[in-house]
């Protein structure tokens, strides 16, 4: 069997000790992946991310793995091989979107490549020269995802990746996601159903801070997942 890519074994977080985020919280992760985390507000999604990112440090567990490697999640190491698109992100707002490119690909030590490819699909031509704080939520979102997809790190997080975007960027968003697994895994969080069905290998369905059920392969499909969530009304 190939060693999985990432592992996390019994992750408790908190915000405050009287409330649990997460709770005895376990996942694998394989290379060339797409795994989906789905749930309502306040299951956990978000703060998964955040651990991974090592923007949370209210945490304890049994261990963390990279690659069969155990590692500590603000390690330069690990932080070059992991990069987050979270759900807002109000960072480098003086920065245009090439300056931010071109400081992230040197941060991690990579030639800049061409993304004017990206740039197209995601209907951003207008905006790459603009700085972060004047764009529109939408547009500094796929500021920060045509930055994900050309940087290529071997674990991509995307937390709910599709708040934000029209229509034509969000299909070109479930191809971007799909195509992934020839560079590296996928780890992505949403509430909206659709995105997880058309893009992932795996599934999984967070409540209340835990991993309440997995889907894979064939059993992928809206009706199972509404079922896990046992709510239909609000997915």
């Amino acid at each position: 069997m190939s060693i999985p890519l990432l592992t996390v074994k019994n992750l408790n977080t908190w915000y405050s000790r009287e409330k649990m985020a997460l709770r005895s919280f376990s996942l694998e992760l394989a290379e060339h992946e797409v795994v989906g985390l789905i749930g309502l507000n306040g299951a956990g999604k978000t703060t998964f991310m955040k651990v991974l990112s090592g923007l949370l440090p209210t945490f304890r567990s049994d261990g963390i793995w990279f690659c069969g490697r155990a590692i500590k999640l603000r390690e330069q190491n690990f932080k070059r091989c992991r990069y987050t698109v979270f759900a807002e992100d109000n960072s480098f707002q003086y920065f245009t979107f090439r300056e931010y490119l071109s400081y992230v690909f040197s941060a991690y030590r990579k030639e800049l490549p061409d993304v004017s490819e990206l740039i197209k699909g995601f209907h951003f031509e207008d905006y790459a020269d603009v700085l972060l704080k004047d764009l529109s939520t939408g547009n500094r979102k796929k500021a920060f995802l045509i930055t994900a997809f050309s940087l290529k790190p071997e674990l991509l997080l995307l937390d709910e990746p599709v708040n934000g975007l029209d229509f034509e960027s969000t299909e070109y968003l479930y191809k971007q996601i799909a195509g992934y697994k020839e560079y590296g895994t996928v780890l992505f969080s949403s509430h909206i159903l659709e995105s997880i069905t058309l893009t992932s290998d795996r599934v999984f369905v967070l409540e209340d801070g835990q991993i309440r059920q997995a889907f894979e392969g064939g059993q992928i499909n809206a009706a199972g997942i509404r079922g896990a969530l046992c709510y239909e009304n609000d997915i």
